[in-house]
């Protein structure tokens, strides 16, 4: 495959400078793959598992909202959270993942109490599902 520049900055630095074969994320509106010679678009990010493919291998990430930007061949993500797979710390989102079930079982809990477990909760599905990938 033809490799393209991707670069991958979060809040905390850059993630990735390199070049990748492929690239999948997940926008708000589904799954969408980049490859070399991919349109141009930008896309606001959704919450799900990114594949990317350098020198032939698949590298796993939780990929949590930002932005996808494809202009002139240059590939950018900038991601709200990234963590690779191998970095993931399991027993956090198990931990997060059984808080938010605890918030939501809550009959008292209050309508921003519920909706922020509800986020909590898909974070740490997409946590505890990357990490699998490790």
């Amino acid at each position: 495959m033809t490799p393209f520049p991707l670069k991958i900055v979060t809040p905390y630095g850059v993630a990735f400078d390199g070049q990748a074969e492929e690239l999948v994320v997940r926008t708000v509106t589904g799954d969408i793959g980049i490859l070399a010679g991919h349109t141009s678009l930008v896309a606001p990010l959704g919450m799900g598992r990114a594949t990317i493919i350098v020198d032939g291998q698949k590298r796993y990430a939780a990929c949590i909202g930002g932005i996808l930007s494809v202009m002139d061949g240059h590939v950018d993500l900038v991601p709200t959270t990234f963590e690779w797979a191998d970095q993931i710390d399991t027993k956090r989102a198990e931990a997060s993942y059984q808080r938010a079930k605890t918030t939501l079982a809550d009959k008292t809990a209050s309508d921003t109490d519920l909706r922020l477990a509800e986020a909590r909760l898909k974070r740490a599905l997409v946590r505890k599902n990357v990490a699998s990938y490790k």
